[in-house]
């Protein structure tokens, strides 16, 4: 499980020297909590996302052990280095909105057609309890050609789940190369 320590002073040069020692700054909010400002050995947690199973998992922070959802991450422009983490609470019972992933299979067949297939939306906006979060929204885009595009409301949407972004708006789409 990932550990991570409360950090008492949020200043510059406390962060600096943090980030010195190969830290990771991070916020942990959510309804019904003060904000907790951590910090996590930033390979470790590195390590910790990329194995995970599921969007939601558990970090230890002051010998409590919360689960979160990475909400939202702040990179360094020119060596892409990851400098802040935003983690939202994901109990049990508490309905609240998290950004859900987007991922594709297969390949649509208007690349043959001098297509080009561009995400509109990486993420989708869900409004839903934690334990029905979804991992991810799969889909297959083998059947798009120049022009077509999938919708919010083409999606398969789990029961519980509610999509916050309006539902003509598009997610992924093959457009003609210029």
């Amino acid at each position: 499980m990932l550990e991570g320590i409360v950090r008492e002073s949020i200043g510059k040069k406390a962060t600096k020297a943090l980030r010195r020692e190969g830290y990771l700054i991070a916020n942990i909010y959510g309804k019904g909590m003060d904000n907790l400002n951590v910090a996590f050995k930033e390979n470790e947690f590195l390590k910790a996302v990329r194995n995970k199973e599921s969007l939601r998992f558990d970090v230890k922070v002051d010998g409590e052990t919360l689960p979160v959802v990475i909400q939202e991450y702040q990179k360094h422009p020119v060596i892409n280095k990851i400098l802040h983490v935003d983690l939202r609470l994901a109990k049990d019972g508490m309905v609240a909105k998290y950004l859900v992933p987007v991922k594709t299979e297969g390949t649509p067949k208007g690349l043959k057609n001098k297509g080009v297939l561009i995400f509109s939306k990486r993420r989708l906006l869900v409004k839903c309890d934690a334990k029905d979060l979804p991992n991810d929204f799969t889909l297959n885009v083998s059947d798009l050609d120049v022009g077509d595009s999938i919708l919010v409301r083409d999606l398969e949407v789990p029961a519980n789940v509610t999509m916050m972004d309006a539902d003509r708006v598009s997610v992924v789409g093959v457009i003609k190369a210029k």
